[in-house]
């Protein structure tokens, strides 16, 4: 079983305008209500390829409840610990001249309620797929990742990491059979700029030194590049394709890559391409990919 863990989940507004002015009233051209955070991502995209996954985390109030409303629509389970008091967050991102996203905080989560959420987690096992993705609240420990994987570490179960620097390095003494940075991610983590494959290549390495089992980068419209634990590379250009919405497109390749593996029997290319595709399908749609959206950008590829 896949299942997703979103700290601090978030309906996203999407809104469209042709320009944003403050200090005056502006009148949108385009809205749309999703909902958010990147593991929640992972699960809806993972049910559009028809693959079904479980969302776990914290939610809360009325945007809690259409979080949930629309997992489960997309064909997800949801399990997450329900908190007490407070919403999830909302998070606002304007499309106009200039790109502008306001982001909620988030509700309180308490320790009974990280412990509620370490107790479901716990009955993970053996051949189960784990995805921890995104950020972490300011109520919740900054080790919070590494909590978590302690708690659930030397069960036969693979962890999948996409996390910002300082949470991705951390977890990386638990092995992970996946993590995903981006090519500028990768560079800040070792205080460089990356400008090459062959570079990108050799900081990747060094995050397999470090403990990291298999390396996805994603590159935006230059493509990807994957470093597997077998000691081969792959790269591939980006899909031909306008961008419409990059919002979800690295959450994308992340559910794309994890069920071409398992279509796929373990065949890491195969993840690799099916991955790419699959980000690259949801970075130009509004909405995120589709299986025949992803197929279509596939035979392209081919």
């Amino acid at each position: 079983m896949i299942y997703t863990v979103t700290f601090n989940p978030a309906i996203d507004y999407i809104i469209r305008l042709d320009k944003l002015t403050t200090g005056a009233i502006n009148r949108v051209t385009y809205e749309q209500v999703l909902g958010g955070g990147k593991g929640v991502n992972v699960s809806i995209v993972l049910g559009n390829l028809g693959h079904k996954s479980t969302a776990t985390g914290f939610l809360a109030g009325f945007t809690g409840d259409e979080i949930v409303r629309q997992l489960r629509d997309f064909n997800a389970a949801d399990d997450f610990v329900k908190l007490d008091e407070g919403f999830s967050r909302i998070n606002v991102k304007v499309k106009a001249d200039v790109e502008t996203e306001i982001n909620g905080q988030g509700p309180k989560i308490s320790e009974a309620k990280r412990e509620e959420l370490f107790q479901k987690l716990e009955k993970l096992g053996e051949g189960d797929t784990l995805i921890l993705s995104g950020s972490i609240p300011n109520t919740l420990p900054d080790d919070m990742y590494e909590q978590t994987l302690s708690r659930i570490q030397g069960k036969g179960i693979r962890f999948v990491v996409d996390a910002e620097k300082g949470l991705l390095l951390k977890v990386l003494k638990f092995n992970p059979w996946l993590i995903k940075p981006n090519n500028h991610e990768l560079g800040d983590m070792f205080g460089v700029k990356l400008k090459t494959n062959e570079e990108i290549i050799e900081y990747a390495k060094k995050l397999q030194e470090k403990g990291a089992r298999n390396v996805l980068i994603s590159m935006a419209g230059d493509g990807a590049i994957l470093l597997t634990e077998d000691g081969k590379d792959y790269f591939s250009p980006a899909p031909k394709g306008k961008l419409v919405n990059s919002v979800g497109a690295g959450d994308s390749m992340v559910a794309g890559f994890v069920a071409g593996f398992i279509e796929s029997n373990g065949d890491y290319e195969r993840a690799f391409k099916v991955g790419l595709c699959t980000g690259s399908a949801s970075a130009f749609s509004e909405n995120l990919a589709t299986r025949p959206e992803v197929e279509a950008l596939l035979k392209s590829l081919e």
